[in-house]
């Protein structure tokens, strides 16, 4: 056991002699053995010990333990005590999840004020195969697959290499004594009714079952980092096709690790999936700040801001839009302008105040060379524009309703600049 948890530490660099560790210090099996191997291994260690007072007398027997082994054995040894209960009901949290919050807050203090390089823990292999299973059983992808990391982030696993039965004839072995956590013999939590009824049943089934779960972890490690790498590549972006998306991994795993980080959900992820692969046209999807629009085999995806408010213009001058842009209004010689921010329209023919709006389902206006007016949103559909786009779009509106200026497009015809203009109104949207 020894060889194979020191070829572990060495295979994914785990552990320095030259830096100090803490180690997760319960009393139960696992965590005397991982405490006793990396002190022997000459690694500075210093233990670490919870007492979340859950099991009365017996929280402080392992509190006792834990105080007298690494004093046998010269180690540093740091406490805290947490009124886990009390906690659990002021944060509306189960008492696991609080006692799990509370240890894994107090470890990084420590090791932030220690100067430590890492909280080692003592998952060992038939935690990982538990975990598999539960993934499995709540519901997963690539990523659960892969069960528990060597490293994450700062916390370590020396002994994912070696089973319980490892650790305990190791202990047995050294004669080497731990405590027993009482609450590992209930049903109630989940992971007590996989260890003691589903992974005794698989082994039933087939004796290299947890061996073989082990290996798919592996194998999945190793798939999971291929596609990381492909996600990458699409992870941040506002406009993907489909193309891309299915070239990166057919399926909506992807699409799902690249869309999670706008806050969509994996049920939206499969229905965008579904009809982006259709090549279907103006389907909007929205999370809690973003929208995303399927248009034409393409994804487009925009964070959601506040319906810009009228600006109501009742003379020439420069005016402040909530989006950090300016419309500038001013009187000039009679001239036409091409550029797609600034329009000139006649000023004898447009009544103040004008008001810059978003466009609105019953808009019209005058094109050059019709006699009728067409909705606005004929036109926007007209020029291709997507549905965001056409959200965003903006109108100037003058005192008779006419609209003056599709903005960025076009002016209306009946305020447009001929041989008998003599002076100019000039709309200009600054950035």
């Amino acid at each position: 056991m020894w060889n194979r948890v020191e070829q572990f530490i060495k295979k994914y660099k785990l552990l320095d002699t030259n830096e100090l560790y803490l180690v997760a210090l319960s009393g139960g099996a696992d965590s005397v053995a991982l405490l006793i191997l990396l002190d022997e291994m000459g690694y500075n260690v210093h233990a670490v010990h919870c007492n979340f007072h859950l099991r009365g007398d017996e929280s402080d027997r392992d509190e006792q333990f834990c105080q007298s082994l690494c004093s046998a054995r010269n180690v540093p040894f740091h406490r805290v005590h947490f009124d886990t209960l009390a906690y659990a009901e002021l944060h509306h949290l189960s008492v696991e999840t609080a006692a799990r919050s509370l240890r894994y807050r107090y470890f990084e203090q420590l090791r932030a004020d220690l100067g430590a390089a890492g909280i080692c823990v003592a998952h060992h292999r038939d935690d990982q195969v538990e975990t598999v299973l539960m993934n499995i059983i709540r519901g997963t992808g690539v990523r659960g697959l892969t069960g528990i990391r060597p490293r994450n982030g700062y916390l370590l696993r020396p002994l994912l290499c070696v089973s319980r039965a490892d650790i305990e004839a190791f202990l047995c072995q050294r004669g080497q004594q731990y405590v027993t956590d009482s609450t590992n013999m209930d049903d109630d939590a989940t992971r007590n009714k996989v260890r003691h009824h589903l992974v005794p049943l698989l082994k039933e089934l087939n004796a290299q079952a947890a061996d073989n779960i082990v290996h798919l972890s592996e194998r999945m490690t190793v798939v999971e980092q291929l596609l990381q790498e492909r996600i990458a590549a699409l992870k941040g972006r506002t406009e993907l096709t489909a193309t891309e998306v299915m070239a990166a991994c057919p399926g909506d795993y992807v699409l799902y690790e690249v869309l999670r980080d706008y806050g969509f959900n994996a049920a939206q992820c499969r229905q965008i999936y579904d009809v982006l692969q259709a090549g279907a046209t103006g389907r909007l999807f929205s999370a809690a700040d973003y929208d995303l629009l399927v248009d034409r085999s393409r994804m487009f995806i925009e964070r959601r801001s506040e319906p810009l408010p009228p600006v109501r213009i009742p003379e020439e001058g420069v005016y402040a839009l909530a989006d950090s842009r300016r419309l500038r209004v001013r009187r000039c010689e009679p001239a036409i302008s091409y550029r797609p921010d600034t329009a000139t329209v006649d000023a004898g023919k447009v009544a103040f105040p004008l008001i810059l709006r978003r466009v609105q389902p019953s808009d019209r206006m005058q094109p050059y060379g019709m006699q009728g007016s067409k909705l606005l949103s004929d036109m926007l559909t007209d020029a291709k524009l997507s549905l965001l786009d056409k959200r965003r779009q903006l109108v100037v509106v003058d005192a008779n309703g006419v609209v003056v200026w599709l903005v960025g497009m076009r002016v209306d015809q009946r305020v447009a600049v001929d041989d008998t203009t003599r002076e100019v109104i000039e709309l200009a949207l600054l950035r």
